[in-house]
């Protein structure tokens, strides 16, 4: 009268259950599907391609930082001088008697232009996303993030243009004064052209704020300004410092515009109608005519590795900030 002993779950007795000719089948169908085809393959490929192009970004950095470096070791090891180089004023590297190497009006004109395109942008650049984000809908929206976004798509050579050509004859007439290559002309073309980024990263970080801390505030009576200031702002201000950031490292190596637009007048500014030269148009201005090897080339370079760390700095910043504006 002993009872069997029943299988302790359905894998146990199908694996004391001969297999019959349809199980072997079916299990024959599964193996077969379950083999490596084109599709697996090309998913593959993809995914290398894909990893590829992201550790380029980094390779690419470090490729860049390494030949700026080489490039400007020979100056920084053999005639630079920190004092003179950020104490000085006298850039003066092709002088044959006492060549001079001060970058300080330099980084002084650099650092004037990009603080007032920021004056300019960051108020224009808050107010559209402010509007995009939380007042206009449907078409009206699309079309006014595409007209902020269509200011990117502006080479910035034709930006210098337009501070040479429009700009300069208008702050001469409006203000009167006998220059208008300066500090004023170029703020303003670079707050036009860092706002499209700040724009957009600003937009989107007002959009991640989530919708129920709107309907929180706004069963409490709050009125609609009441909810942006005091409820959206707040809980985006990481994404919107990020913006302002990666707005000021846009402004910082912006290039053609500065040059056409400053004057590219060594001067330690003291008004925002002085002419000025800033960090990346000397470099641009003076890098083809430099001898290679010479202490002109190696300060260029030390130059750029200068606006090179300040950049990364910035961008480093802003992206800690980015990261911490996922977190509510």
């Amino acid at each position: 009268m002993g009872d069997r002993l029943e299988p302790a779950n359905a894998a146990e007795q199908t694996a004391r259950t001969p297999m019959s000719v349809g199980d072997m089948d079916g299990t024959k169908q599964i193996v077969d599907a379950d083999q490596r085809g084109f599709d697996w393959f090309l998913d593959k490929a993809f995914q290398v391609i894909f990893f590829i192009g992201g550790i380029s970004a980094i390779v690419f950095i470090f490729g860049i930082f390494t030949f700026i470096m080489r490039e400007g070791l020979d100056f920084i090891l053999g005639n630079f001088n920190a004092a003179e180089f950020f104490l000085s004023q006298r850039w003066m590297p092709t002088s044959r008697s006492n060549p001079t190497f001060g970058a300080l009006a330099l980084i002084l004109g650099t650092a004037s232009v990009t603080g007032l395109a920021m004056v300019v942008s960051v108020p224009f650049s808050l107010g559209a996303a402010i509007y995009i984000g939380e007042f206009a809908t449907g078409k009206t929206r699309e079309t006014l993030k595409v007209l902020v976004e269509l200011l990117a798509v502006i080479p910035s050579v034709v930006w210098g243009f337009i501070g040479l050509s429009i700009m300069n004859p208008l702050i001469i007439q409006v203000f009167d004064v006998s220059i208008g290559l300066n500090v004023l002309n170029a703020g303003i073309i670079l707050g036009l052209m860092a706002a499209p980024i700040m724009t957009t990263i600003a937009e989107d970080a007002m959009k991640a704020v989530p919708d129920t801390y709107r309907e929180a505030a706004e069963a409490m009576g709050a009125t609609r300004w009441q909810i942006i200031f005091k409820v959206v702002l707040p809980a985006s201000k990481n994404g919107l410092i990020a913006a302002i950031l990666l707005g000021i490292g846009r402004a910082f190596g912006e290039t053609m515009a500065v040059l056409m637009a400053t004057g590219h007048a060594i001067n330690i500014p003291t008004s925002i109608f002085d002419s000025v030269r800033a960090l990346t148009a000397t470099i641009a201005a003076e890098l083809g005519e430099a001898p290679v090897g010479s202490d002109h080339y190696g300060a260029l370079f030390a130059l750029g590795i200068v606006l090179f760390i300040i950049t990364f700095l910035i961008n480093l910043t802003a992206d800690l900030f980015i990261r911490g504006s996922r977190d509510y």
